[in-house]
């Protein structure tokens, strides 16, 4: 195997690192990532160096104990070194291969495994133009990802403002994606792009709404990506992309259960 380009650290499975991992197959590089399930991660030292820690060592009075203040709930241990590389202190959290760099944001992430293949990788465009009509497309996906991101943490105690945010949200980016996909058969052109990795890991995540179906049901409300049923073309770039070999082993599998779904909204003009 060849040396990783990047190391990943994050809760496992996550839609955010999946874009790392498919922009790595789609360049031919290895990015290796480290993690455990949401609620064991409170039991790992964050460092480049992440490993799980021993009981005795998840004190109080530990060096490394700090108060959790987005995403998790009590004390996680993270080092100095980790918050040195990664000031918000989040996951995913990439680092360059000797640990020096830290990375952070997904989408940031995407484009360093672009960047680290070298440049005959065309993932990301293949001029300075190019490239930042990819950008155009990863900061409105990045926008959309963190509006989903919300809602699906509120699912428990939905609101129905926080449903019509994301209804608008989702009707917002699939039109501007449908209308992309309209003149060429990417997002951002002529060929597949991280814009193109961003958008399918991306609405994978929101799809995960549909396990709450039921419960969304008895408040009156429907899966908001049922609104998909009206961009046909935008419901088909999915399925393309999901069966792509690259894509297949992380979003494809996790999306078998809503393709009924995915295949009826893709009829659509």
């Amino acid at each position: 195997m060849a040396d990783a380009v990047l190391r990943i650290f994050s809760y496992l499975p996550n839609p955010r690192v999946w874009k790392a991992q498919i922009a790595a197959k789609l360049a031919g590089v290895e990015v290796e990532v480290v993690g455990a399930a949401p609620d064991r991660l409170s039991d790992w030292l964050w460092d480049f160096e992440a490993r799980p820690l021993a009981e005795e060592e998840r004190t109080e009075d530990s060096p490394w104990a700090r108060v959790s203040r987005r995403g998790f709930s009590g004390t996680l241990f993270k080092t100095d070194s980790f918050l040195e590389r990664h000031p918000f202190g989040t996951v995913p959290a990439a680092f360059s291969p000797d640990g020096q760099i830290g990375i952070f944001e997904s989408n940031s992430i995407l484009r360093a495994v672009a960047r680290a293949a070298g440049p005959n990788c065309t993932l990301y465009g293949r001029d300075g133009y190019e490239a930042s009509r990819v950008d155009s497309f990863l900061d409105a996906s990045l926008v959309f990802a963190r509006e989903a991101q919300v809602y699906l943490l509120g699912m428990r105690e939905m609101t129905e403002t926080l449903h019509r945010r994301m209804l608008g949200a989702s009707e917002f980016f699939f039109d501007g994606i449908d209308r992309a996909l309209s003149n060429d058969a990417f997002i951002a052109g002529g060929e597949l792009t991280l814009a193109d990795v961003a958008f399918a890991c991306d609405l994978a995540q929101l799809l995960f709404e549909r396990r709450s179906r039921e419960a969304l049901a008895a408040k009156g409300m429907v899966p908001v990506s049922d609104s998909l049923a009206a961009y046909g073309r935008t419901a088909r770039h999915l399925l393309d992309l999901v069966d792509r070999p690259a894509f297949a082993h992380t979003v494809g599998s996790a999306l078998d259960r809503y393709r009924q779904d995915l295949e009826s909204y893709a009829q659509a003009r």
